[in-house]
């Protein structure tokens, strides 16, 4: 039912928007009504309001068992953020003596647009003498970099990215290649459990660990989810939000616009160089539909507008909103 037209509305005297867009995010229609002795109607008639005003889907935080247990997971994070930038850099796979022209203009882009968070979105570390892949007999794969070598670089280079970005919350949701680590300790020296050390988080404390950031209830951040050359559209088609992943490569903004409105789904490709020693093992110079760079997420008034891709053109040179920089 709809509310009377011409009576004022109490909904829209107590509470201010973005208070009001926290509290529907956080306790939904019922709670509210209870907590401000409001008519549930007038919840509802202001939260039509502000969606068709804004361009956002306000959901309450108990619709669906799943995106209840997805929200209060222990394996997540909650981003509620109104205005302001999300930095995503993914696949990293940093490597000892190397630093990228994505990582280069990712410090750089934390120092222009003072993002409120920075995600570095798994495989910050390649751990190529852990893997499975057999080393190749035509690279010198005895020198690969050691597990303690890897993650001792990484740690520098996340360094470097929080100094850039002070006052930023510093996310690492977890990739498989950082899961490497944990996986080996566990299988082949499960007696180490509970040392410190043993987990990834140990050695990187200044940033949040996770498998996914949720950001106001309608984007997902995490490493990877769906497969093949159509995965971010079948990411958001199937998680039903927008979704910001790496693991690919492939750096793309996919759009899917149905009765909800219009999310999307994001590749933020990789900052590290496609043809790097990090990936020469298993690629074998194989031509590779893969881009370096990274994603910028801007947040106006709670909504996420059209995410964009900065794109490494070619050695030292980054591409962003119609222009060339050298980095």
């Amino acid at each position: 039912m709809a509310w009377p037209k011409g009576k004022p509305n109490p909904a829209h005297q107590v509470l201010d928007e973005d208070t009001f867009i926290e509290e529907f995010y956080k306790m939904g229609a019922a709670a509210m009504s209870r907590k401000h002795q409001i008519d549930v109607r007038g919840i509802h008639h202001r939260r039509r309001g502000i969606e068709k005003r804004r361009g956002i889907v306000l959901t309450p935080p108990s619709r669906g068992g799943h995106v209840q247990q997805l929200d209060k997971h222990p394996a997540s994070i909650q981003l509620g953020i109104q205005d302001g930038i999300i930095l995503v850099g993914s696949d990293a796979h940093y490597w000892p003596g190397i630093v990228s022209t994505a990582h280069r203009a990712f410090v750089e882009f934390c120092k222009e647009y003072k993002p409120k968070v920075v995600v570095m979105n798994g495989d910050v570390m390649d751990f190529p003498s852990i893997s499975r892949f057999e080393a190749s007999s035509w690279l010198d794969w005895e020198n690969r970099p050691s597990v303690a070598d890897e993650i001792e670089n990484a740690a520098a280079m996340l360094e470097e990215i929080k100094k850039a970005s002070k006052g930023a919350r510093h996310i690492f949701p977890l990739g498989n290649h950082d899961a490497r680590l944990e996986t080996r300790i566990a299988s082949k020296a499960p007696e180490l459990a509970k040392m410190k050390g043993v987990h990834l988080k140990d050695h990187f404390p200044d940033w949040e660990p996770c498998y996914a950031a949720l950001v106001n209830n309608d984007t997902v951040i995490k490493h990877r989810m769906k497969g093949g050359i159509h995965a971010t559209r079948n990411n958001t088609l199937n998680a039903g939000r927008t979704m910001v992943t790496g693991h690919l490569h492939s750096m793309k903004v996919t759009a899917l616009s149905d009765y909800n409105g219009t999310r999307w789904g994001v590749d933020c490709g990789t900052m590290a160089d496609p043809y790097g020693p990090q990936f020469s093992n298993y690629v074998e110079l194989n031509p590779l539909d893969w881009r370096s760079g990274f994603c910028l997420l801007t947040i106006k008034k709670g909504k996420l507008l059209w995410p964009e891709l900065v794109w490494v053109s070619g050695p030292g040179t980054i591409q962003f909103r119609g222009k060339e920089w050298s980095v």
